[in-house]
């Protein structure tokens, strides 16, 4: 029976990892409006040059996630997410940053003393990530098709 609730308890903390990275996007042109696109169809790419197609700039993408709850890997899904929303289709990753060992060992014994208070820790070792949401107009169909294949999943 512990079990059951264990399995509960750990299927819960990965859903909600996710939780624990937040993406700010702040829009290039605010006059710009694109349709909504889904995270399924937000093609990341490391550098500029990679991009195939001409391109538009839609939003600077800020990513904050503490690194003992979320990896790179909810990051870049956070950002695919708020992508999206502003109605990119790709995202040109600018850096991911991780908090130096001492910072995370800081944020750690921070945590700990404010659990054994009752508190909330006001120190935390942050992953930070950096981005360009971009709209490729040569690849809408494209999004368009995985946007549809991940509705259907």
């Amino acid at each position: 029976m512990n079990l059951k609730y264990l399995f509960f308890a750990a299927s819960a903390l990965a859903i909600s990892a996710c939780h624990y990275v937040s993406t700010d996007a702040t829009l290039i042109d605010p006059t710009l409006h694109l349709a909504r696109t889904c995270a399924d169809g937000i093609k990341l790419y490391t550098v500029p040059d990679r991009v195939p197609r001409p391109y538009q700039e839609v939003a600077l993408l800020s990513s904050v996630g503490k690194t003992s709850y979320s990896g790179e890997g909810d990051m870049i899904k956070s950002m695919r997410e708020k992508a999206a929303k502003v109605g990119a289709n790709g995202i040109i990753l600018d850096s991911i940053a991780e908090p130096s060992a001492l910072a995370k060992i800081a944020g750690d014994v921070a945590q700990i003393g404010a659990q054994a208070t009752g508190q909330i820790a006001t120190i935390s070792a942050e992953r930070k990530g950096k981005a360009m949401a971009i709209y490729v107009p040569g690849d809408s169909a494209l999004t368009t098709a995985a946007c549809a294949r991940s509705q259907k999943s």
